[in-house]
């Protein structure tokens, strides 16, 4: 072919325009169209499981395979393909059993966390009743934790931990000792600050006991081990626990005591309450004398102890001379009990006190001789003093019954017998009277 012919010079000429034009056609006008074709999957996945009332059954139980459209749109996973999260679903038809959806992908950091955690570590061997991902955030539905409609929204979060630690049965099944922590907690005065006033700052499930990364109690590294609550609380509570540690109880938790008492031994774990009602104040005297026991005992000897038996609180208790979160000892100048304080701290009930009435000893005990040799003498004298005004009078008493009762016995005898028997001689009649 001749390379200089006209027709050959003239072809690409009119191709060229015509490849250019065809090419723009296609970049602008159907290019959406392919984009709808490529983001159309999840389209196709709501097609079936789009319709209410899909489902199947897996190991004899109803399991719903419906997709409420509007609640997937509105997730933080809205923007993703069905496939991001069931990739063994990105070809049609799918498998008729899906594997499970594995967060981890996205979410290292919380699954690994989860992991480790008391639920993880269940999850691993099997156990089908324990926590997962979509028990706590849902599935199709998940919303961000500030959102007032998540599952985990501070308002909502006791209800979705309830969904487990609110059933006896399950409880009973795991061996969980605190079968009712969900109703425990409701009506403790962090579930009421939460449900009933709106606190989004009053404790909740995760706030003592965290989220991913729950541990149990026995843990060293757990939220709630023994040693470990004082932190846990301060975190809410940051002034209390400030006193807490510059106490001998806080103290001793620093110094690794694993019998110092700690928050919960006094408040409670789920069922907190108040601190001003009756109830309470009468109930913690009883605790700290599980610890205390010979204080308990002759604190309850005492006025003060003698009328909070009967059911009384406007009297002294143990931390209104001990204080309560910062408890010192009486050798230490900013104790309540010490000598230099003891006076104002009677001065709080009594206004008139003075040192006089300070060296009242609210814990005297009349058996220790050492402490008290005093009152140990005075009660020894007093026993005896008892002792002998009972055996007199019961010796007196006796004599007194035993004469009496021969007295009685003697004028309830006819009056021959009480005048030694009938008259011999027959000269008196039956009336007393001589015979004629």
């Amino acid at each position: 072919m001749d390379r200089k012919d006209p027709s050959n010079l003239a072809r690409p000429i009119f191709i060229r325009p015509f490849l250019l034009s065809a090419v723009f056609i296609v970049a602008v006008f159907l290019s959406p169209v392919f984009a709808q074709a490529q983001g159309s999957s999840k389209e196709i996945c709501l097609s079936c499981h789009g319709i209410q009332g899909l489902e199947k059954v897996r190991k004899g139980k109803p399991v719903s395979l419906y997709v409420e459209r509007e609640k997937l749109s509105q997730s933080v996973h809205g923007p993703l393909e069905c496939a991001s999260c069931h990739r063994d679903a990105s070809q049609l038809p799918h498998p008729s059993e899906l594997k499970a959806v594995q967060c981890s992908a996205c979410h290292a950091g919380a699954s690994q966390a989860y992991s480790q955690s008391v639920h993880g570590k269940a999850h691993a061997k099997g156990d089908g009743d324990v926590a997962f991902c979509s028990d706590c955030h849902g599935s199709h539905n998940i919303l961000p934790a500030k959102h007032p409609d998540s599952k985990v929204y501070p308002l909502n979060l006791p209800r979705t931990c309830g969904t487990c630690h609110g059933d006896p049965e399950l409880a009973k099944r795991h061996r969980i000792p605190v079968a009712n922590a969900y109703q425990l907690y409701m009506d403790s005065i962090h579930g009421r600050a939460l449900t009933r006033s709106g606190l989004l700052v009053a404790a909740n499930c995760s706030s003592c006991h965290g989220s991913h990364e729950i541990k149990p109690k026995a843990d060293p590294e757990s939220k709630v081990y023994r040693t470990r609550i004082p932190s846990t609380c301060g975190a809410c509570h940051a002034g209390v626990v400030a006193e807490y540690f510059d106490g001998v109880h806080g103290r001793a938790v620093k110094e690794g005591s694993s019998v110092a008492p700690v928050c919960v031994d006094c408040h409670t774990t789920h069922e907190i309450r108040r601190v001003e009602t009756p109830a309470w104040k009468l109930e913690i005297i009883k605790e700290c004398g599980t610890c205390h026991r010979e204080s308990l005992r002759t604190y309850r000897d005492t006025f003060h102890g003698q009328v909070t038996a009967l059911g009384f609180t406007r009297v002294a208790r143990c931390s209104d001379c001990h204080g309560s979160h910062r408890i010192l000892p009486a050798s230490d100048a900013r104790s309540s009990i010490s000598r230099a304080n003891l006076v104002s701290t009677c001065q709080k009930c009594h206004p008139k006190a003075n040192p006089n009435f300070a060296r009242f000893s609210p814990h005297a005990d009349p058996n220790d001789k050492e402490r008290n040799p005093g009152l140990y003498y005075a009660a020894r004298f007093m026993h005896i003093l008892l002792i002998g005004v009972f055996l007199f009078f019961g010796l007196h008493t006796s004599l007194w019954l035993f004469r009496s009762t021969l007295e009685v016995w003697r004028r309830r005898k006819p009056p021959e017998q009480a005048e030694g028997g009938p008259d011999p001689d027959g000269e008196e009649g039956k009336d007393g009277t001589p015979k004629p």
